[in-house]
């Protein structure tokens, strides 16, 4: 793995470092301030006046009274003879450091000798700003903590094997600053999220990952086995059975921050296990829940700074234009079918077929306007949109209308062309789950392997009783795919499933990136 020879020569280096009496792989890092900090504290140092060289020469001798010790990676170095100018990157930003042999004394020949781009280091010293303008921290002490033996590549976006990013994530982290954003805005985005139910009295609860039965959503599952046990165990592919099982228990308002797995394709907004929220809300409806929503989006938009059109690809989202309409009449109104073919199953089949859907034998009529939404619809769906009056046949956990048996009274959200959300009224009939349960049981006996499992003890649960509840869950990656303007989802999941590749160390070292 490590026979390259650029590697060889930095650990020849690192062998050096180390008759030299120095341990490359250091543990006694100690800071006092991180680099975006440090160029706030001191920025009054490039606020003087040009021609104000007493104040500004007053200002630079109280500041070498102050010393810093900064931590980070060595992303750039000049050398010139005696000194060394040198760029330190850690999480918070990028500040530069001189280096002289007149502070350093013999310390000095080991930046010389040793020091390569990639090596973390520490730097203790004082403020001062160079002829050029620049805010640099002027070095009294200097240490390698960590030697660097594999080199930075110069020019990552520009690697041919494009998911090699995703492969070595720690390298794109490290090179693409950009990609650092957004994972940082992912992290602050959950954050908010968190706040937002907290503030509205939810509590916040974990359930089982490891099911005896999946259940939750139509998909299928991941198996794996229960040593202890000696029985098979599902990677949870939703939460939603055991929070409604909490609302029986007696709790009125719940979320729970989850990673759901499911046995399925990878696209660009598909990902075998995933992040999501799920809150169930008793006593409240799915029109609630459509409000809540968009006053969960209001409120990430104010604590993340961002404006109500956002860009999305070559189109622009506008947050500010929310939209409401039933299933069947996006079908016509927006897909741009006629109501008479999306009233009849046999004509709707034709209709897909002649435009080049391709679609089973046998599919139920539910399944054909399934896959007619997700081919006339879904894509248009670029400003927030809900679509309302599901069939019930697609909605086998959600309270059917009591005004039309055929529908229920659920929503699903959808952004940028994408499902976002899906919120609904749960059912609490243990007679009425039952037979769904049933019924999508004939479905997997016909060879749907995405159909759901009978789960007893949770239509044993509503048998106790679960007051009227509306329940809803929110893609994460997807909510974040929209706020950063990624089109894949691989660019806001930090280690995405990728098919088995041979690791390919070298490409990385095609362009060594030293300097």
């Amino acid at each position: 793995m490590f026979s390259n020879f650029y590697i060889q020569q930095r650990l020849k280096k690192s062998a050096l470092l180390r008759e030299m009496g120095s341990n490359p792989y250091k543990t006694n890092a100690r800071r006092t301030i991180n680099n975006r900090d440090f160029l706030q504290k001191y920025s009054f140092l490039c606020e003087s006046e040009p021609n104000a060289k007493d104040t500004q020469s007053q200002e630079m001798r109280a500041t070498q009274e102050t010393q810093e010790t900064i931590v980070g990676r060595v992303r750039f170095m000049r050398l010139m003879g005696k000194a060394c100018f040198i760029k330190i990157q850690d999480q918070s930003a990028i500040l530069q450091a001189y280096v002289s042999k007149n502070e350093l004394g013999e310390r000095f020949e080991e930046v010389k000798k040793v020091l390569e781009v990639g090596d973390i280091v520490s730097v203790r010293g004082f403020a001062f700003v160079t002829k050029t303008g620049e805010l640099s921290i002027h070095a009294l002490g200097f240490e390698i903590l960590s030697k660097a033996i594999v080199p930075l590549p110069e020019k990552f976006h520009g690697l041919s094997d494009v998911e090699l990013r995703y492969r070595q994530r720690y390298v794109d982290l490290i090179v693409n600053e950009e990609v650092k954003e957004a994972f940082v805005l992912r992290s602050k985005i959950i954050a908010c999220i968190r706040d937002f139910f907290d503030s509205k009295g939810f509590l916040e609860v974990e359930t089982p990952m490891l099911h005896p039965i999946p259940g939750g959503a139509n998909a299928k599952p991941f198996i794996t086995h229960h040593n202890a046990l000696g029985v098979e165990r599902y990677l949870r592919i939703a939460p939603e059975l055991y929070l409604k099982r909490l609302i029986v228990g007696g709790f009125e308002a719940i979320y729970e921050i989850n990673r759901n797995f499911r046995n399925e394709g990878i696209d660009a907004t598909h990902n075998p296990e995933f992040s999501s929220i799920e809150f169930y809300w008793a006593y409240h409806t799915f029109e609630d829940l459509m409000a809540l929503t968009k006053e969960l989006f209001a409120f990430l938009f104010e604590r993340l700074e961002l404006a109500q059109k956002l860009p999305w690809g070559e189109q622009e989202i506008d947050f500010s234009q929310w939209r409401e309409i039933g299933y069947r009449e996006s079908l016509s109104q927006i897909g741009e079918i006629d109501s008479e073919i999306v009233s009849d199953g046999a004509r709707l089949e034709a209709f897909l077929r002649t435009n080049g859907v391709k679609i089973d034998k046998g599919l139920s009529y539910g399944k054909l306007l399934d896959e007619a939404f997700s081919e006339f619809v879904e894509p248009k769906l670029i400003n927030p949109t809900f679509i309302t009056r599901y069939p019930v046949e697609l909605s086998p956990l959600a309270r059917r209308s009591e005004s039309e048996s055929d529908i229920a009274e659920r929503f699903e959200l959808f952004i940028g062309g994408k499902e976002i959300a899906n919120g609904f009224n749960e059912l609490n009939d243990p007679i009425d789950q039952k037979e769904r349960f049933e019924e999508q049981v004939r479905q997997k006996n016909a060879g749907d392997e995405e159909a759901q499992y009978m789960d007893e003890d949770f239509v044993w649960a509503l048998g106790y009783g679960m007051p009227p509840t509306a329940g809803e869950g929110i893609g994460i990656d997807r909510l974040v795919m929209l706020l950063t303007n990624r089109r894949s989802i691989k660019d806001v999941i930090l280690f995405p499933a990728l098919k088995p590749s041979k690791a390919n160390y070298d490409i990385l070292l095609a362009d060594k990136g030293d300097s």
